[in-house]
């Protein structure tokens, strides 16, 4: 079975998507359309802009949607998966992916989970760090203890973790991880605390949004960040979007439920080739590609 796997956040470069404005008429269509729902000319910042405007959260989510999304659509009838993943961001263009949502209504609400967490985390300073080398349980048990907030927010792969919350929480908490002998501790370079309760001003104002947008029946099975578990049914869709924004990503679970049903192959569709590493940290012996 194919298994088809989407990037987020962080997998974003200068360059990203030209080659498809440029060599396709159904690509640059989409594009076009997509800067006018947005409202300025994203495929400008996309295309010959510099790190520090792509960087910008409400133009990083939005770039690697359209990125992942339009390349999937002109691959036509090549395109067929059984199943499909999409990390954080990413669960958004598998959702367009496997028709549960279109184009234009993913591209929305993208745009506007974007702003929600750009504002949320202006509201409330906060950061995230990568703990390698540990396992998971002690991970949480020192997030757990950890005086102010600080949890997991992707279980990336096995040994790979990372942790989000207030900025003196995750230093706390770093510290702690040091101290029981993390391989590496890195402080990531991001807007603030994703996937922890300091979203849940994002969470609340994307809810409303979530619930008016038509959803329509997959075409397959989506593997969902909040549970790591397959749905095809529109309601729970809907509900494991939303707790997505205060939940953590559960990458390394998603990746052994697809392998536990079948999936025989994974193709990652988009910027980068980083959930190829981070699946075969799960299975060494599987296929994994890129687009």
């Amino acid at each position: 079975m194919k298994a088809y796997i989407f990037p987020g956040q962080g997998a974003q470069f200068v360059g990203m998507g030209k080659d498809l404005y440029d060599t396709s008429v159904q690509a640059r269509e989409m594009f076009e359309k997509a800067n006018d729902i947005l409202g300025f000319r994203i495929t400008d910042i996309m295309f010959d802009g510099t790190d520090e405007e792509l960087k910008q959260t409400k133009v990083t989510q939005p770039a690697i949607f359209l990125h992942s999304t339009i390349l999937s659509a002109t691959l036509g009838e090549d395109f067929r998966p059984d199943m499909v993943a999409g990390h954080s961001l990413g669960e958004f263009s598998a959702l367009v992916a496997n028709k549960t949502l279109s184009f234009e209504d993913g591209l929305t609400l993208v745009s506007e989970r974007a702003m929600a967490m750009q504002k949320a985390c202006e509201v409330e300073p906060s950061t995230m760090a990568a703990i390698l080398g540990l396992e998971d349980k002690l991970v949480e048990q020192v997030c757990n203890e950890t005086d102010d907030i600080v949890v997991p927010a992707n279980y990336n792969s096995p040994g790979q973790v990372v942790i989000s919350g207030s900025i003196a929480g995750v230093r706390r908490a770093m510290q702690k991880l040091r101290e029981y002998g993390a391989k590496r501790v890195i402080p990531l370079k991001v807007g603030g605390a994703f996937h922890s309760p300091l979203m849940v001003p994002a969470r609340i104002k994307l809810t409303k949004s979530i619930t008016q947008t038509h959803f329509s029946i997959p075409a397959c099975p989506v593997y969902q960040n909040a549970t790591a578990k397959p749905s095809i049914d529109i309601q729970t869709i809907r509900k494991n979007l939303i707790d997505q924004l205060t939940s953590p990503v559960k990458w390394t679970q998603t990746v052994r439920n697809m392998l536990a049903d079948g999936a025989s192959s994974f193709t990652e569709v988009g910027p980068g080739k980083v959930l190829q590493g981070l699946v075969k940290k799960v299975d060494r012996s599987v296929y994994t590609q890129s687009v």
